[in-house]
C-alpha cells in the first residue's frame, strides 16, 4: 500500500471520530500515540529494547475491547507520559479523546494491519506529513497557524545550505518541518559514524509554547528516525522568549515562522472592580534591543542571539515587521548595524493556512561588534506583486522559487546581479544601500517597486475565486487589526 493510500485510509475514518466530536487535530494526536505504541511493539519482537513498559504495551491494547480497552488506554497514555525522554515528550499531558470504545477498538485494528517498522523511513514520514497536512486544512480549528507551506520551508533550507555537523533550531517548531527540511539536506553529507550520530542526536534543537504541537513535532522526528524512545528529545514544550539564550546553546543555523498576529495580552479580572482587563505581555531582557509586546518583534531578537558568530538565519514575519515604528524601528537599525540583513523575500498572499497574511523572509547573518555597519547592501526579491496564488487553485510548489534560489547565490551572495531593468520596468530582484535604506522613514524595509497590474488593468483581472480569496484575505487582516486596537482599548480602561 502506497503512502497516499495509507493516508487516505486513516483519514478517511477522521469522518467517522468526527460525528462524535473528535476534532481533525485530536484524531492526529490519536493516531500519533498509537502508531508510536505500535512501532514499539514490532521492534521489540525483532530484537530491540524499547523504552514502553510491557503493561502498558500494544500487544496489551490490541487483546481488549470495550470497557476494558477504554481504561488500558487511558492508563496508557497517562503513564507514559511520566517517562522521561522522548517517550515522556510524546505522551505528556496526553488524554483520550476517542470516548467509544467500540471506534477505538476499530482505529486500533486499522493500525494493526500496517508493519509501520519495516516501511521505510521516508514513506513514514510521508504518511504522517500527509496527515498533519490534512490537519492544517482544518482552518477553523486553527491547525493552519503551525503548518509552513512545504515548498517555502524547502527553498528557505536550499539558500541556507546547512552543513552536516552544523546544529540548526527553529524557536517555534510547530510540527517540526523546518528541522525535518534541514535534516534531509545534511543526511546525504554524513558518511562517518560521528556525523550520522550528531545529525541523529545532536544536530537539530527545537521548542513550542503548545504542549500538543510539541508532542506532534516529537512523533514526527521519530517517524524519520530522528532521536530515540528513551533518548533526550531534540524538541522541548517551553516559551522560547521567557528567558536569555545561554552561550552553550548558541547554534549555526536557525530556521522558523514564528507564530503570526499581536494577541500578546493575557484576560484578568481585577480585584478592586470584578471587570475583565487586558494585561500585555512583554518581555523584559537585558539582551533585547527593545520591550515590546509584539511577539513577532521579539521573535526576530531571540533569534538574533541564538547565533553564533557568523550563524545564519532565515525567518518568515509579517509585514509589521518592516514597517512598524517605535520597536521595529529599533530592532531593524540593530538588525542592519550588528548582522548582515542581506535579503527580504516578499512572499505572495494565500500561501497560508491563516487568511489576511502578508509575509516575508528575512536573511541575516551574525557578526562580531564593529564600529561600522555590517549591512553594506540589501537584496529584495519581490514574489508577491502579480502574483496570485490559492491554497486549492494555485498551490503553491517548489518550482516556484526556481528563480529566487538561483538568483540568491548560495555560494557566494558578492557574485548577484540585479534583474530590474528601469527602463522596461521589469524584474523581481534589485538591491538598495546601507545608505538609501538608513535614509528611508522609520527605515521602512516593506519596499517594492513594480506596478501592480490589477490597479490599472482591467481588463485582465484575476479569476472570480482568486478575486473572492484576496477579499476574505483582505477582510480577516483588517478584523486582526480590529481586535488589535479592541485589545488596547480594554487594555487602557477608560482610554475612549
Amino acid at each position: 500500500m502506497s503512502a497516499s493510500e495509507i493516508v487516505n485510509k486513516v483519514w478517511n475514518y477522521a469522518h467517522v471520530l468526527r460525528d462524535d466530536g473528535v476534532g481533525y487535530g485530536d484524531y492526529v494526536e490519536q493516531i500519533t500515540f498509537l502508531i508510536f505504541l505500535k512501532m514499539a511493539d514490532e521492534r521489540e519482537e525483532s530484537g530491540q529494547q524499547v523504552a514502553v513498559p510491557e503493561k502498558y504495551s500494544w500487544s496489551k491494547l490490541v487483546k481488549l475491547d470495550g470497557d476494558a480497552l477504554e481504561i488500558q488506554y487511558r492508563h496508557t497514555l497517562e503513564e507514559l507520559g511520566k517517562q522521561n525522554g522522548m517517550l515522556g515528550t510524546i505522551f505528556r499531558k496526553a488524554q483520550n479523546k476517542i470516548q467509544d470504545p467500540a471506534k477505538l477498538e476499530r482505529l486500533i485494528k486499522l493500525i494493526e494491519k500496517e508493519a509501520w517498522s519495516t516501511l521505510p523511513v521516508d514513506v513514514k514520514g510521508e504518511i504522517y506529513e500527509g496527515l498533519l497536512e490534512r490537519n492544517a486544512q482544518d482552518v477553523k480549528g486553527g491547525a493552519g497557524q503551525y503548518f509552513t507551506p512545504r515548498a517555502l520551508i524547502q527553498a528557505m533550507v536550499d539558500v541556507m545550505q546547512p552543513k552536516v555537523m552544523d546544529t540548526v533550531a527553529d524557536p517555534a517548531t510547530g510540527t517540526g518541518g523546518f528541522l525535518l527540511a534541514a535534516y534531509d539536506y545534511m543526511a546525504p553529507q554524513a558518511t562517518s559514524k560521528k556525523e550520522q550520530k550528531h545529525l541523529r542526536e545532536s544536530a537539530l534543537r527545537g521548542n513550542d509554547i503548545v504542549d500538543s504541537v510539541t508532542r506532534l513535532c516529537a512523533m514526527n522526528l521519530y517517524l524519520h528516525g530522528i532521536g530515540s524512545a528513551d533518548g533526550e528529545c531534540p524538541v522541548i514544550s517551553q516559551d522560547a522568549l521567557a528567558k536569555e539564550v545561554n552561550e552553550k546553546d548558541l547554534v549555526d543555523i536557525v530556521l522558523a515562522n514564528p507564530p503570526f498576529g499581536k494577541k500578546s495580552s493575557i484576560t484578568i479580572i481585577s480585584e478592586k472592580t470584578g471587570k475583565a482587563e487586558s494585561e500585555k505581555l512583554t518581555y523584559e531582557r537585558e539582551d533585547f534591543w527593545a520591550t515590546t509586546s509584539n511577539k513577532q518583534l521579539n521573535f526576530v531578537q531571540h533569534i538574533y542571539n541564538m547565533l553564533k558568530i557568523d550563524g545564519k538565519a532565515a525567518v518568515v514575519v509579517p509585514d509589521n515587521v518592516l514597517f512598524e515604528g517605535g520597536a521595529g524601528e529599533t530592532i531593524r537599525k540593530n538588525l542592519l548595524e550588528r548582522t548582515n540583513l542581506h535579503t527580504i523575500l516578499r512572499l505572495p498572499t494565500g500561501i497560508f493556512y491563516a487568511q489576511g497574511v502578508k509575509a516575508n523572509v528575512i536573511f541575516f547573518d551574525n557578526k562580531p561588534a564593529s564600529k561600522n555597519p555590517w549591512t553594506k547592501k540589501l537584496w529584495i526579491y519581490d514574489f508577491r506583486t502579480n502574483i496570485h496564488m490559492t491554497l486549492k487553485t494555485n498551490r503553491l510548489k517548489k518550482t516556484d522559487f526556481e528563480e529566487f534560489i538561483k538568483l540568491y547565490k548560495p555560494d557566494d551572495i558578492s557574485k548577484r546581479k540585479a534583474t530590474w531593468d528601469g527602463a522596461k520596468g521589469q524584474g523581481r530582484w534589485r538591491s538598495y544601500s546601507y545608505e538609501e535604506i538608513i535614509a528611508r522613514d522609520k527605515t521602512n524595509l516593506d519596499i517594492f517597486w513594480l506596478r501592480d497590474d490589477s490597479l490599472e488593468d482591467t481588463e485582465n483581472l484575476p479569476a472570480p475565486e482568486v478575486l473572492a480569496a484576496e477579499i476574505v484575505e483582505q477582510l480577516a487582516a483588517a478584523l486582526e487589526e480590529f481586535r488589535s486596537v479592541e485589545e488596547v482599548l480594554l487594555g487602557n480602561g477608560d482610554g475612549l
